[in-house]
C-alpha cells in the first residue's frame, strides 16, 4: 500500500495547500504588472496584518502561550520575513524563478539529513527523483538564467530561512492562529526595514486590487493556515516535498487559466515529482510499521 490512513485523511487539506500555493505565482505576476515588488509585497503582509489582527481580537488572544515567543518571533525572522524577501530579492537581481525553484528543492533533501535520525536510501532516492522531475519541468527557465554571485547567495538564503524556519515552526505545538499574527508583524517590520531602499510604486486598479487581496488573503492567511497545521500534524519532510508540485501545478494552471501550453519536459517532469513522491511517502509509512511493537 503506497499511502497510510494516516496520509488519506489529510490528502484533501493537502490538495487544498497544493493548489493554492501553486495558484500565487499567477496572482504575483498579475499583481507586479501594476506594482513594484516591495509596495505589493508590503501591502501584502498590512492586509495579512489587518486580517490576523480582527481575528485575534475576535479570539480575545494576540500572543503566543509564554515560554513559546521566542520561538514564533525566530519563525516570523525565518520563515514569515526572511523568506519571502530574500526570495523577492534574489529575482531581482536576475535570478530566473526556475534557478530559484530548484534551489529550494533541496529544502526537503536538507530537512530529511536535519531532522531524521535514521535516513533511508530509498526515501533519499524519491527526493532526488522528485528533485529531477522539478528540474525538468523548469528547464526551460534554467537554459534562460544567468547568474551573479549575490543572487545565487540571496536564493541560498532563502533555502537556509525556509529550512531552519519550517523546522522551528515544527516545534511549536500551538494552533497556528496563536502564532500567525505576531510572525506576520514581525515580516512586516522586516519589510519596513528595505522599503527605504526599493521603489514603492502601485497602480490603484482591478488588476493590482484583486491579486492583493488574494495574496494578503488567501495566500498569506488560509495557505499559511493550512501549511501549518501540515507542518504540525504531519511528518516535515512530507510536507516540505509537496513544494515539488508547485511549479507543475502552476504550469498547468497557467494553461488552463491562461492557455499557455505545457512543454513535454514539464508533463514527464511532473510524472518523475510523482513517482519520486510516492517512494518518500511509501517507504514513511513503512518506517512507522517498523517501529511499532
Amino acid at each position: 500500500m503506497f499511502f497510510s490512513k494516516t496520509t488519506w485523511v489529510a490528502l484533501g487539506p493537502t490538495a487544498l495547500f497544493v493548489l493554492l500555493w501553486s495558484s500565487g505565482a499567477i496572482f504575483s505576476s498579475w499583481g507586479l504588472q501594476h506594482a513594484s515588488a516591495f509596495a505589493f509585497l508590503f501591502l501584502r503582509f498590512v492586509l495579512a496584518c489587518v486580517l490576523l489582527g480582527l481575528l485575534a481580537s475576535y479570539r480575545r488572544r494576540w500572543l503566543p502561550a509564554p515560554g513559546s515567543r521566542w520561538r514564533v518571533v525566530m519563525v516570523g525572522i525565518l520563515l514569515t520575513g526572511g523568506y519571502t524577501i530574500f526570495y523577492l530579492l534574489s529575482l531581482d537581481q536576475g535570478i530566473t524563478p526556475g534557478v530559484l525553484a530548484t534551489v529550494l528543492g533541496v529544502q526537503p533533501i536538507l530537512t530529511l539529513l536535519l531532522v531524521e535520525r535514521r535516513v533511508s536510501w530509498l526515501r533519499l532516492g524519491g527526493l532526488l527523483l522528485a528533485l529531477g522531475g522539478l528540474t525538468l519541468v523548469v528547464l526551460e527557465s534554467l537554459l534562460a538564467a544567468r547568474f551573479s554571485v549575490l543572487g545565487i547567495s540571496l536564493s541560498l538564503a532563502a533555502l537556509a530561512c525556509i529550512t531552519f524556519g519550517s523546522i522551528f515552526q515544527k516545534g511549536l505545538q500551538q494552533a497556528p492562529m496563536d502564532v500567525l499574527p505576531l510572525q506576520y508583524l514581525i515580516g512586516l517590520l522586516m519589510c519596513l526595514l528595505f522599503l527605504p531602499f526599493q521603489p514603492f510604486q502601485y497602480e490603484w486598479t482591478l488588476g493590482f486590487v484583486v491579486p492583493l487581496i488574494y495574496m494578503g488573503v488567501v495566500i498569506s492567511v488560509l495557505a499559511t493556515l493550512l501549511l501549518y497545521r501540515l507542518i504540525r500534524a504531519g511528518n516535515l519532510v512530507n510536507v516540505t516535498s509537496l513544494f515539488y508540485l508547485v511549479p507543475g501545478v502552476t504550469a498547468a494552471l497557467d494553461y488552463l487559466v491562461l492557455g499557455n501550453r505545457m512543454a513535454p519536459l514539464s508533463l514527464l517532469g511532473m510524472l518523475a515529482i510523482l513517482g519520486g513522491l510516492a517512494l518518500v511517502f511509501r517507504n514513511a509509512g513503512a518506517q512507522r510499521v517498523d517501529r511499532r511493537p
